[in-house]
């Protein structure tokens, strides 16, 4: 078995605070015997005023947050999933993007948030993350210590089809960081975990932004680590920010999917 450690954290509008918080992580993780580190979605940033969080978001080569993930990942000998941090684009959008560091401190592999919300609702109230984010279009897997590794964040959760594609990718552990809301959180959140990780037949962690935050933002929480079975091994509930650890065991992966082989039975949709 691979001892893997979740950071739930309440992440701020100070980029170099946030970082400080990130590189403890690491050295927690570390200390506590684990071989791989899962972060939140936006664990760099957490600010809805844009125009106050676009004097920090930078290149992904300039953007310091990384580069001390990179270096304490590297300190520590340790891998880490980090979870996403708003990366400059090309355009007048940034990227929502993943990272998979591995133990020297380099970059395994990137993922950018493929579905974007956008909402109009009836009181008037609308969201539209696609006027911020460009969306990402690529399926992305890494091999890390705990198998083979795929990427997904937040409101990628909603759409099976990504997760489809991650267990055809013959992922072991599927990663879904993310900064739920409570009204969405207290309904959804659970449900789309388990379903994620039962359709894959993959463990599925969840790392997940906590508490009332600087900006105003309202999180949920209930970081988790789910088995392949759907069994919830882990729930770090609405506490306050912290380190949980837990076990991924491939001889559970196995165990499953011979006892209900999906993804050998699946067959292509019909036009």
């Amino acid at each position: 078995m691979t001892r893997i450690a979740i950071f739930q954290a309440t992440t701020g509008i100070d980029p170099a605070a946030n970082a400080a918080d990130l590189v403890d992580a690491v050295k927690q993780a570390a200390e506590g015997g684990a071989a791989m580190l899962f972060t939140p979605e936006m664990s760099g940033l957490l600010d809805q005023n844009r125009k106050r969080a676009a004097q920090h978001i930078v290149r992904e080569g300039d953007n310091p947050v990384l580069a001390a993930v990179r270096e304490a990942a590297a300190t520590h000998g340790l891998w880490v999933a980090l979870g996403s941090l708003a990366v400059a684009g090309d355009g007048d959008r940034s990227a929502n993007r993943s990272f998979v560091i591995d133990s020297s401190g380099d970059i395994a592999a990137r993922y950018d948030k493929m579905h974007m919300f956008d909402v109009e609702l009836s009181d008037g109230e609308s969201w539209r993350e696609s006027n911020a984010y460009a969306p990402g279009d690529a399926v992305v897997t890494a091999d890390t210590p705990v198998g083979r590794l795929g990427l997904a964040i937040c409101y990628d959760v909603r759409f099976p089809a990504l997760f489809d594609a991650l267990g055809r990718a013959h992922c072991d552990v599927i990663a879904i960081p993310a900064a739920f809301t409570r009204p969405t959180g207290r309904d959804h959140w659970h449900v789309l975990q388990r379903a994620r990780a039962i359709e894959a037949s993959a463990y599925v962690v969840a790392a997940a932004q906590i508490g009332e935050h600087e900006d105003g933002r309202k999180t949920y929480g209930h970081s988790l680590v789910v088995d392949p079975w759907g069994k919830v091994l882990l729930d770090m509930g609405e506490g306050a920010q912290g380190i949980g650890f837990a076990e991924i065991d491939p001889a559970r992966i196995a165990e499953v999917r011979s006892q209900v082989p999906s993804l050998a039975n699946r067959r292509a949709m019909p036009n």
